[in-house]
């Protein structure tokens, strides 16, 4: 009766999402106050049942009900506890269940932690999250039923993909999907405030701290994402510029440009025809994304979905989406004019210089993810547009963007005096430019003029970054602190900083050797001897291994020891790639054991990662400064 129950649950929440929808929206076009508190009500009792539903299907694959669809094709009886829960949440019908708790759940937030905003905006928000609510429900329910029963019940389940049998895609999923589906709060207070017209500095002030919690969510997701990537897939590399990659990554880079654009309309009252097209794009993106993922018109490790009704089903409710939204906008958009100017040396200039360059970006990452695909739905053909492409395409707007951050962050509003600014940057520019040089000559050797450029911005935005929370720490008694918003935002650039070291770092200076070897031979890669101890069987808890154990020195000086496997898994019986990895704070040696030769020879592959850890350390940061931006408590006194 379990999955009955959940799913049972599923169809209460429709009604009472359809309820959400609805009657908040009636209830602010008339200002029927009875009507407005019942959006709120519905609410929390939609976030029940879809919590029900959930935790029903966490029962089912708990308790090991094969009598369920989803679970017979998505776990197994020797399947660790741990993995049994995050399977339920490892393919589509769950994933999607998941999607939609989490809609609930930011859509109760918003009903709890908006007391202060007007009662018609909020009832507005609450109705258009009711809305796309209903569309994800019926997806569910026409298309996906995660308790669709299985009749006779299978005595075992064919297992969960082995590729997620792991602690860090048990947790990036949910962290990329309070991200994505985040942004769907921003997406309903432009709604909301389009369709009311009240479209002043207030409304992007209580827009902007969900804004922000959805990009730190999101940042904190494909970080983590990235790193599953390079540990488990065995090829040493942390971005492969995989669709579905992209398909995260778009929403983050306009989420970034609308954080920046929602500052600007707060101060200023400015950009809020820009402001409110970004909110726009950015779930726009989150529902291509879930497009890409669960259409099946795609190849990839993240895809999980091959059904073109389901396909189609999320085609036509992301063309109502946008097609909608940027209606209203049309419609709106000629109306948002300000009177009110800024210099062109001014904070406004370089946020606006800093959203152009994003967008850019996500135009050109959006261009080379669908072109294959628009190409092929044209005349049949396939061409590849692989990672050499999008670097460089990529680099174009990035290089301007990172090198005017520094300069951004210390410009006045309005307009800015140039003596002051000329004195205050110069020697951080001639630091960064120097050490810039210096760094990769000392530690590593050589110079090239990319290296330069990539180290002396990196450089820049760590020194920028930090010479306003420099400066509070040594001010004068009495004289102001930093503002939690402003050390925020110096966090996050010098995540940003940190993430830049380490991409130009791993990628000028890493080296990769693929070779094959035999138990006692030995190899030299980077300065560091890799001998092949030997290679053994060994037993997991539902796999069988073969580990080869590799002792690693440099100058005849041990090391470590580490012991990369490839593990076939008992069910699925395919075989899964284990690096044995030696981490350090500026370098990883990356040991991945390939196929068997003949001969007792092994194929082998040794990386060395210089600096790469930086790159995880410098999305971490950033992430940071997302919460310590949130914590600003005067963000809180002015919305109530």
């Amino acid at each position: 009766m379990i999955p009955e129950i959940g799913h049972f649950a599923l169809i209460l929440a429709l009604a009472l999402a359809i309820c959400q929808g609805v009657l908040p929206l009636i209830g602010a076009h008339r200002n029927d106050a009875a009507m407005m508190t019942v959006g709120r009500t519905a609410v929390y009792g939609q976030f029940l049942f879809v919590a029900i539903s959930f935790g029903c299907l966490i029962w089912a694959f708990s308790t090991d009900d094969f009598s369920v669809l989803y679970v017979a094709n998505h776990s197994q009886l020797s399947l660790p506890a741990g993995y049994k829960i995050s399977a339920a949440w490892s393919a589509h019908e769950g994933s999607l269940l998941m999607w939609i708790l989490l809609l609930a759940g930011w859509s109760a937030a918003v009903a709890r932690f908006s007391d202060g905003v007007p009662k018609a905006l909020i009832a507005r928000v609450i109705g258009v999250l009711g809305l796309l609510a209903v569309g994800f429900l019926l997806f569910a329910l026409l298309t996906s039923n995660p308790f669709e029963r299985l009749i006779p019940a299978a005595i075992d389940g064919a297992d969960l993909n082995p590729l997620l049998q792991d602690p860090g895609l048990a947790i990036h999923p949910p962290l990329l999907y309070v991200g994505y589906v985040g942004f769907s709060v921003a997406f309903a207070f432009a709604i909301a405030a389009m369709v009311s017209g009240d479209l002043d500095q207030n409304w992007a002030r209580w827009t902007r701290p969900w804004t922000l919690v959805a990009w730190l969510f999101l940042t904190m997701g494909i970080a983590l994402g990235s790193w599953w990537a390079y540990y488990e897939l065995g090829w040493g590399g942390w971005w492969f510029w995989d669709a579905v990659e992209n398909a995260s990554f778009m929403p983050w880079l306009i989420g970034t440009a609308l954080i920046h654009s929602l500052a600007v309309t707060e101060r200023r009252g400015l950009f809020k025809s820009w402001t409110l097209l970004l909110s726009i794009s950015a779930f726009s993106l989150s529902l291509l994304g879930t497009f890409l993922v669960r259409s099946g018109i795609i190849v990839s490790v993240h895809a999980f979905a091959t059904d073109p009704t389901r396909g189609f089903f999320i085609l036509a409710f992301l063309a109502i989406v946008v097609i909608g939204a940027l209606a209203l906008y049309a419609w709106r958009a000629p109306g948002l004019d300000s009177d009110v100017g800024f210099g062109a040396l001014s904070r406004e200039t370089f946020l606006l210089l800093n959203n152009v360059l994003l967008v850019v970006a996500t135009i050109l990452v959006l261009m080379g993810t669908l072109a294959p695909l628009i190409v092929e739905m044209i005349n049949g053909g396939k061409i590849s547009i692989g990672p050499p492409w999008f670097e460089v395409a990529f680099m174009v707007p990035m290089i301007p963007l990172v090198l005017l951050l520094g300069l951004g962050m210390h410009t006045a509003w309005r307009k800015q005096s140039t003596g002051p600014w000329l004195k205050l940057l110069r020697l951080p520019a001639i630091a960064a430019v120097i050490i810039g040089i210096v760094l990769p000559l000392l530690f590593y050797g050589r110079v090239s003029l990319l290296l330069v450029v990539g180290c002396a911005a990196a450089v820049w935005i760590v020194i920028t970054s930090l010479i306003q929370p420099v400066r509070s720490l040594r001010r004068k008694e009495g004289a102001a602190a930093i503002t939690r918003s402003a050390l925020g935002m110096s966090i996050a650039h010098l995540g940003m900083g940190l993430f830049v070291i380490g991409v130009t770092i791993v990628s000028a200076f890493g080296v990769e050797s693929d070779r094959a070897m035999r138990p006692g031979e030995t190899l030299e890669v980077a300065g560091f001897e890799f001998e092949l101890r030997e290679v053994r069987q060994v037993q997991g808890p539902n796999y069988s291994a073969i580990e080869g154990v590799v002792e690693i020195r440099r100058d005849s000086e041990f090391v470590a020891t580490v012991r990369p496997q490839k593990r076939q898994y008992m069910v699925q019986k395919n075989w899964m790639t284990e690096a044995g990895i030696h981490p350090s704070w500026n370098k990883d040696l990356f040991i991945a054991l390939g196929d068997q030769l003949g001969d007792n020879a092994w194929s082998v592959r040794i990386q060395y990662k210089p600096m790469i850890r930086f790159i995880w350390l410098g999305a971490f940061v950033m992430a940071m400064g997302g919460i310590v931006a949130v914590s600003d408590r005067r963000r809180k006194k002015t919305s109530k």
